[in-house]
């Protein structure tokens, strides 16, 4: 164990809200106020703390009695999986893509999607904001009207996911995240919430330490 930087010794008093502690090199969180909520986001549910247009928020979902921030989005018209903490070091490390944590999410698309076409998601396509590619695509189902593609990425600039696919000539039907990381919960359903173990806090944190 660490702390600051430095081996810890026992006994040792540390400070919990400005220490910085680690054990075999990953964080454990030890501020007391630190809280960690997973969220089912549904669909037609913003993806912020608040909205001038008086749109249902991710934030008026779960208990008020401390202030979250969602980490990332989730575009309004999609649903799934969607993280709320007060820690800013996790956020950043879900986040930002240099810390490479995935995010993975199941899409059903109009049409028949062929091996061509989902190919291109990982080779990568031109969006209007630069490249995008998926780190890793796999097809799940095809039917007459709609397929069903597992989709793993690890940025998420706005709606990227459905413009890859309008890209490719299969526009987005439904798009659920099945994943953030290493956490997944197929038991919540929409508008369900739990809190994150420590256990999960600290798989996030060692994600982004073997990114």
């Amino acid at each position: 164990m660490t702390v600051d930087g430095t081996p810890a010794h026992l006994g040792q008093k540390i400070d919990p809200e400005t220490a910085w502690v680690e054990v075999d090199g990953v964080a454990l969180p030890v501020k007391p106020d630190l809280a960690y909520y997973l969220l089912y986001k549904p669909v037609g549910v913003i993806s912020t703390t608040d909205d001038p247009q008086q749109r249902e928020t991710v934030t008026s979902l779960v208990p008020g009695a401390t202030r979250l921030y969602p980490v990332g989005r989730l575009d309004a018209d999609s649903e799934g999986l969607l993280l709320l903490t007060n820690d800013g070091a996790l956020t950043e490390r879900v986040t930002h893509p240099r810390y490479g944590i995935t995010k993975t999410y199941l899409v059903e698309a109009d049409g028949a999607v062929g091996a061509k076409a989902v190919a291109r998601l990982t080779a990568g396509v031109g969006l209007d904001d630069g490249p995008a590619r998926a780190a890793r695509a796999r097809l799940v189902e095809v039917g007459r009207t709609g397929s069903l593609i597992e989709v793993v990425m690890t940025e998420g600039r706005k709606r990227e996911v459905r413009r890859m696919f309008d890209v490719i000539g299969h526009p987005v039907k439904r798009l659920v995240r099945e994943a953030i990381g290493p956490i997944r919960d197929r038991q919540l359903k929409p508008g369900e919430w739990r809190e994150l173990n420590m256990a999960e806090v600290r798989s996030l944190y060692a994600a982004a330490e073997d990114s």
